[in-house]
């Protein structure tokens, strides 16, 4: 698989989305936690998606259970508490992990396309975000503690590719 074009996953409503219907769209990708020091960038998220997503960028976050036990909830308590405290419109998917034996498809090919710190596959944390370019590859991985508003020039510089 070379692409994100390439994958599949389950809505936060359950239903099967083809990651392919994005072809042509720069992705932020984002794995999310409701419970998390970081849970704030939910607002920078919708900012970004606001202001771009006329542009052609898709903001797509992945809840994950796997840091600190910091979403705990079930599919429709995570999308009541995005869309309640944080006004979320982008498509929020459902309840994954990015580490280890039983990760998404998805994100395995993410950590591989862009390490971490000295090389590292591993995702240290809620909040890690991924920039995929127009034609599904990926462009560049985010640590946790970068705000969203951070990645503006980048998600600028791939839609005026």
């Amino acid at each position: 698989m070379d692409t994100i074009f390439d994958f599949k996953a389950d809505s936060l409503t359950g239903a099967p989305v083809n990651l392919e219907q994005y072809r042509g769209k720069v992705l932020l990708i984002v794995n999310t936690a409701s419970k998390c020091g970081f849970t704030p960038q939910y607002q920078g998220l919708e900012a970004v998606y606001r202001q771009f997503r006329d542009k052609g960028v898709e903001v797509l976050g992945f809840p994950c259970n796997q840091f600190g036990k910091q979403e705990p909830g079930d599919a429709s308590q995570i999308g009541e508490f995005c869309e309640k405290n944080y006004g979320v419109t982008f498509p929020m998917f459902a309840k994954i992990d990015v580490n280890g034996d039983a990760a998404h498809p998805l994100f395995r090919h993410l950590k591989k396309e862009a390490t971490g710190l000295l090389g590292s596959q591993a995702i240290k944390w809620n909040f890690t975000k991924f920039l995929v370019k127009k034609d599904g590859t990926v462009y560049k991985r985010y640590a946790p503690r970068t705000e969203p508003k951070e990645l503006m020039a980048d998600i600028e510089k791939l839609l005026a590719e």
